[in-house]
């Protein structure tokens, strides 16, 4: 939803409408329950939506997007949308029967408030040789025809990079949308965004999407959306799924290594919102209008995320990806002691090539991933040196995806994602510049 995608991108009505459209729309929700763990699948992060009713979100899951962009990112959302994203209980609340309300409003004076929430989590993210899985049950607004005119509700994630970015770097960190609807057209888009805008490998502005495809029901009641980016096969996919059934699937091979990798590489987050009008729903035939229906509500019954299979680190020798989808860089290919580590686009070559010992020690070019002087002091710089058994070239592989050394973690500073980054070791704080994916 950061761009147009052909394949994707107040409470004060009259005689209380709105709390008369939320109710009938709750009234059709199934009985809420656990979300699911499907057969061979680990559930990584899952919420039920079990609070009281008009609560907000629970905070240690969900950050609330709030405004009209980003701090310092493209406005309007960078899609042209016209409402305000707001944390306010009117646009975003559980009803207290296990569900999610997010709802757009209008006001007297015709503008638009929504809401938009994304997971605090950024390291959902396939192992390498493994899977991953976004799933949610969710009923789409119940609207249709001309009062349908533009809505726009959305589940889909961006890469980890995107936050500490604004988002700027889209599309190249990787946009996932599980589904889109526009205008109530009981149908649902799947897409995915990558490389440069606009054009390039991805064909941004639209993406790699499945077009529109049938969704009977889907504003009536609550369905099933997911998708799988499966890195245990060659070359690697993308699947979405409508209630069980696989209807569109991108495979690596479809665009450049490096594009590819800095697209899904990584961990991402999960965003949930409802938006007003925009370039998408624009193609479709515009909105919203004086005849666009305010206050009718995507339900979301769960969001989960689940992983399955993949290696372990130890022993094993290949990339290591950090922020960005960017690889973990012998800088110039040089093996002298005192080499900068960096972070480079991902190019195969042996500089990129790193080995996770058992004893502790991460190689490359015959030399260790050293912390120079060990010193463990914030910002000390991370180098090539020859292995030599010290504590400055003795690593944890977290399965929290951090790397650590003396007490520090791994880090990009600053969540510099520009070729030649050195990096360096901070105080651990699990945020996306310390997350790191090994082979």
């Amino acid at each position: 939803m950061i761009q147009v995608s052909a394949g994707r991108r107040r409470w004060l009505l009259a005689g209380g409408g709105a709390l008369a459209l939320v109710a009938a729309a709750v009234a059709a929700a199934p009985d809420a329950g656990a979300a699911p763990t499907p057969p061979g699948w680990t559930q990584v992060f899952a919420d039920d939506f079990t609070g009281p009713a008009g609560a907000g979100v629970n905070t240690a899951n969900w950050l609330y997007d709030t405004g009209t962009g980003y701090p310092g990112g493209a406005a309007n959302w960078g899609t042209g949308e016209v409402e305000t994203m707001t944390s306010s209980t009117q646009n975003v609340f559980q009803d207290g029967n296990g569900h999610l309300v997010i709802r757009p409003i209008r006001d007297g004076a015709g503008n638009w408030t929504s809401g938009r929430i994304e997971t605090r989590r950024t390291d959902l993210a396939a192992p390498p040789g493994g899977k991953l899985r976004f799933e949610a049950s969710l009923q789409q607004p119940n609207v249709g025809g001309a009062a349908a005119a533009g809505y726009w509700p959305a589940f889909w994630s961006l890469g980890a990079a995107a936050r500490p970015a604004s988002a700027t770097n889209w599309p190249g960190i990787g946009e996932i949308d599980v589904m889109e609807d526009i205008n109530g057209r009981s149908s649902e888009f799947g897409t995915l965004h990558c490389g440069v805008a606009p054009g390039g490998p991805c064909n941004e502005f639209t993406g790699l999407g499945s077009g529109e495809r049938p969704c009977g029901g889907c504003q009536a009641g609550f369905h099933t959306y997911a998708m799988e980016l499966d890195r245990s096969v060659s070359p690697e996919q993308i699947r979405w799924y409508l209630d069980g059934a696989n209807f569109f699937t991108v495979n690596a091979n479809q665009v450049d290594a490096t594009t590819w990798n800095n697209a899904t590489h990584h961990g991402f987050f999960m965003i949930l919102n409802v938006a007003i009008g925009g370039s998408f729903p624009g193609a479709f035939g515009g909105g919203p209008t004086g005849a666009t229906q305010s206050g009718v509500p995507m339900v979301v019954d769960y969001v989960a995320a689940y992983t399955q299979g993949g290696s372990s680190p130890g022993g094993g020798t290949g990339p290591i990806t950090g922020n960005g989808g960017k690889c973990v860089d012998v800088r110039a290919a040089n093996n002298a002691n005192g080499t900068p580590v960096q972070l480079y686009d991902c190019n195969g070559t042996n500089a990129q090539q790193w080995t996770v010992g058992t004893d502790g020690t991460i190689r490359a070019l015959g030399k260790c991933l050293d912390v120079n002087a060990a010193n463990p002091a914030n910002g000390t710089l991370i180098q090539l040196w020859d292995c030599n058994g010290t504590n400055a070239q003795r690593w944890t592989v977290g399965t929290d995806g951090t790397i650590r050394a003396l007490g520090k973690c791994l880090d990009d500073p600053a969540g510099n994602t520009a070729n030649g980054t050195q990096l360096i070791i901070w105080d651990c704080h699990g945020g996306p510049n310390q997350q790191w994916h090994v082979t």
